[in-house]
């Protein structure tokens, strides 16, 4: 039997978290291992329940003592450096352009509305793209995230530099990647992120596979004749 995607859930509405649980139970594949109200049971909850995946409210209490928002920009990298595997999909009621480059240039691996409906009701695909490295963006989250870059624009260096890692050692993690290029692992997933955002794709392989498409990375050498 294939291992169960791990979802921990952090929002401050239990109706919410109630919704999500729902959504994700129909899915055999993904089990619900956490949920949390309060921003400073994220680590202590993490460090004790192994997660895949983190649905991360952009605007919860620091704690029951403290109501002031927790502080996601400054989490979200520490989280990553010491979860090198875990995917952060951050919801919110908020469509501001500003916040939403802001938690993606922090490492997030998505951005979703709470008023989207149609993410809602495939809540569980979006989980399982992202605990295979993928990104995901609610519809209006994404044009209003894409309007600061240019699709047209041509990669990086460090990003051609992290796509050609990633089709040299498929099997790699991020944290493998991070240390051949000497940078963090949020580093890495910035990369790549950005990346799959002006190929227009939403995951390693099809990056990979557009990136070879359009001549932007080294092919690989055609199979030898038996």
């Amino acid at each position: 039997m294939n291992k169960k995607i791990r979802v921990t859930i952090l929002d401050d509405h239990q109706n919410i978290i109630d919704g999500y649980v729902f959504r994700l139970s129909a899915n055999p594949q993904i089990e619900v291992v956490a949920t949390i109200s309060f921003g400073e049971l994220l680590e202590p909850t993490l460090a004790g329940h192994p997660t895949d995946v983190l649905l991360l409210d952009v605007n919860v209490p620091t704690s029951a003592e403290n109501p002031n928002s927790y502080p996601i920009l400054h989490a979200i990298p520490r989280l990553l450096e010491i979860h090198t595997s875990l995917g952060i999909l951050v919801i919110s009621m908020y469509a501001e352009r500003g916040l939403i480059r802001a938690v993606m240039d922090a490492g997030a691996s998505g951005y979703i509305l709470k008023d989207d409906q149609n993410t809602a009701r495939d809540l569980g695909s979006v989980v399982m793209s992202v605990a295979g490295g993928g990104i995901y963006f609610s519809q209006k989250a994404h044009q209003l995230y894409t309007n600061h870059l240019s699709k047209e624009s041509e990669l990086t260096v460090r990003q051609l530099e992290a796509l050609s890692l990633c089709a040299a050692y498929p099997n790699n993690t991020t944290a493998e990647f991070a240390k051949m290029m000497s940078v963090s692992n949020s580093t890495v997933r910035n990369l790549l992120s950005a990346a799959y955002l002006k190929l227009d794709v939403n995951n390693r392989a099809a990056a990979i596979a557009k990136a070879h498409q359009l001549g932007m990375i080294t092919p690989n050498p055609p199979l030898s004749p038996a």
